[in-house]
This record gives C-alpha cells, structure tokens and sequence, in this order.
C-alpha cells in the first residue's frame, strides 16, 4: 500500500465523490464520522513519532525557525495579499482563510519522502505544527476578519479541536510508545498501528468527500471560484518556501521539507471548524474540501518539480 499510496488517496477521493452524488443522504452521517476517523489517523501519526525524538526536533534550531517561518509569517503575508481578490461571499473567504492559514500534519510527509525531502524531520515537527496553528489560528481569523469574527466564530469548536484532534491522540500516542517499551502487546499494537497509516488516509479523505460532495449541490460556481486562488498559492509558496529554506542554509532534504510544509494546508483539522460555522456559511465546508482536491493534484506536480527547484548538490557535482 505503501508504493501505491497516491493512486490509493486519488481512488478514495474519487469513490467518495460518487458516494457523495449517488447517496446524498448519507452525507450528515458521513460527517459525523470525520472526527472519529480523524483523530485515528492523527493518533497513527504521533505514534511515529518517538516522544524522544520531537524534544531532538526542537534542537534542530534552523529547520524548526525556517519551518515556522514559513507557515506562520510567510503564508499570512501571502494569504493577506490574495484575501482583496476573493470572491466577496463570506462563507467563501472564511473557508478559504480556515484553510490556507493552517499547515499540513498528515500526507504531506508522504509527498514530502517522494520528493527527496526530509520527510523525519518534518515527522517529529508535526505536534508543534499543529499545537502552534490551533493557537495562532483565531489571532489570524481576528487579524483578517476583525470585529466580525465574534459574530461569526464560536470558540466552543477550536476548543473541542484542540481537546479530540490534538490532546486526545498525541496523549494516547505516547501511553501506547511507553506500554511499547515495556510490553510485548504494546510493541504488536504499536506495530500493527503503524501498518494502518493509509489506510486511514484513505478512509479520511473518503468520509470527507462523500460527506460534503451533497453541500455542493447548486454552488458548484461559487466553490469553483476559488480553484485559480488555490493553484496560485501553491506556485508561490513553492518559491516562497525555497527563498526562505536559502536564507536560513538548510541542506537539501531540509529545505525540501520545509517548501512542502508551506505548500501544504490543513483541510483535514480544520474541516471540523468549518462544520460548526452557522448555516449561513455551510458553503465555508465545500471551499475546504475543494482546496484539498487542488493540492493532491497540486503534490503530484511538487513531487516532480521541487527536486527540479533544490536539485541534490552531490548528483549535480558528479
């Protein structure tokens, strides 16, 4: 599954669509299914990432400054530059600003390795990724939507998110490494976990798709609007992320990594945000998905061309 996990991810996508088209119905039921799915393939993540091995990550200075430099400086520069030419529909612009302000946890370690880059690196990254965007992601909301933002945003669901999506499988990661160290079962679930990363993609990006695919139904218009805004963000950040890998001298993995980092959103995470939004602003649900379908076909580019942007410096040498 592992060699053919992009066909696998595209198939998922592409069954729910038609799971979405053929069963419209099903699609609150498929909703309520994405947390729980979600926080199992978070859980999956964490649980690859030794607790020993992120305090190591958070010596790696530069990486980590150049990482965070570029999600959480670089990309709402760039975000803030688009936000005048969005379409002017609010649930547009919050599900567009819920989506880009927000960096990737989950595949993006995968398109991350196909690339050449530092796909460990960015691994043990990944708690701190998220803990800091779940934190800095109502500083930005305010920033860009201002007094509106009371109307608009409930605190109750960024709690919840941080608490199920976050606390919850990275605490559990952590008992399941400890029991792992000490007993024979805790190394075979461990294990047998490690083996169900995607699967649990798959089931992931399913759920998601069949479950919002119905909310589209008459606004297909207004969520293709923002395709052309999502392909250009992943054209800047690609350049974007390799200035800012310069300027802090990684080494190539290194600065691959951190190109994918700031390439790729978190839709996933903050889909559940989305859903909690009033119904005025349903539509702010399809606008995140539909940035998820861009980018998949967007790494598939990445995969091929961020090499071609940081070539390795010892196969160009010989």
């Amino acid at each position: 599954m592992e060699h053919h996990q992009i066909a696998i991810y595209l198939a998922a996508m592409a069954a729910g669509g038609l799971l979405g088209w053929a069963l419209p119905a099903a699609g609150p039921g498929l909703a309520h299914a994405i947390n729980p799915v979600l926080g199992a393939l978070l859980y999956v993540t964490f649980l690859q990432v030794p607790a020993a091995e992120l305090l190591r990550s958070l010596r790696d200075g530069r990486f980590l400054s150049a990482t965070l430099a570029v999600n959480f400086l670089l990309v709402p520069a760039v975000v803030a530059a688009m936000v005048g030419f969005l379409p002017a529909d609010q649930a547009v612009r919050i599900g567009v600003l819920l989506v880009l302000l927000t960096p990737c946890v989950d595949y993006v370690i995968v398109f991350c390795g196909l690339a050449g880059g530092s796909s460990q690196r960015l691994l043990a990254a990944t708690p701190l990724l998220l803990i800091a965007q779940m934190l800095l992601l109502p500083v930005f909301l305010y920033l860009f939507l201002g007094a509106e933002l009371a109307d608009i945003v409930e605190p109750g669901p960024f709690v919840e998110a941080f608490l199920v999506l976050i606390v919850g499988p990275l605490t559990l990661a952590w008992a399941t490494q400890a029991w792992a160290a000490r007993a024979p079962a805790g190394r075979a679930l461990s294990g047998a976990a490690g083996t169900a990363m995607v699967p649990l993609m798959a089931a992931t990006l399913l759920v998601v798709v069949a479950s919002q695919v119905p909310r589209l139904d008459g606004n297909l218009a207004d969520v293709a609007a923002v395709i052309p805004f999502y392909a250009a963000f992943l054209v800047i950040m690609a350049f974007a992320g390799w200035a800012v890998a310069r300027v802090f001298r990684l080494d190539v993995p290194a600065a691959r990594a951190v190109v994918f980092s700031g390439a790729t959103r978190n839709s996933l995470v903050v889909l559940p945000l989305a859903l909690a939004l009033p119904d005025r602003l349903a539509l702010a649900a399809g606008v995140v998905v539909t940035q998820t379908l861009v980018e998949v076909i967007g790494m598939l580019a990445y995969v091929r061309a961020v090499p071609r942007l940081l070539p390795d410096r010892t196969a160009t040498a010989s």
